[in-house]
């Protein structure tokens, strides 16, 4: 749940980024959550979440 709950705020910031430079129009960002969504209830969901988890974890233990 942590890990889900960080990368849609690191999304969510990164969207807002975007828009703010006008480089993401709203209906992009509004297709890129439908995206989302269609990504998750498809048999993808799986590998998706192994994936992000495998990334989270590799990233918590490099040091700076």
């Amino acid at each position: 749940m942590v890990v889900s709950v960080s990368i849609v705020l690191l999304l969510l910031a990164m969207a807002a980024v975007l828009m703010r430079n006008r480089a993401l129009k709203p209906s992009h960002a509004l297709l890129c959550v439908f995206l989302g969504f269609s990504l998750a209830s498809t048999s993808f969901a799986p590998t998706i979440q192994s994936t992000l988890t495998s990334t989270a974890s590799l990233v918590s233990t490099l040091r700076p």
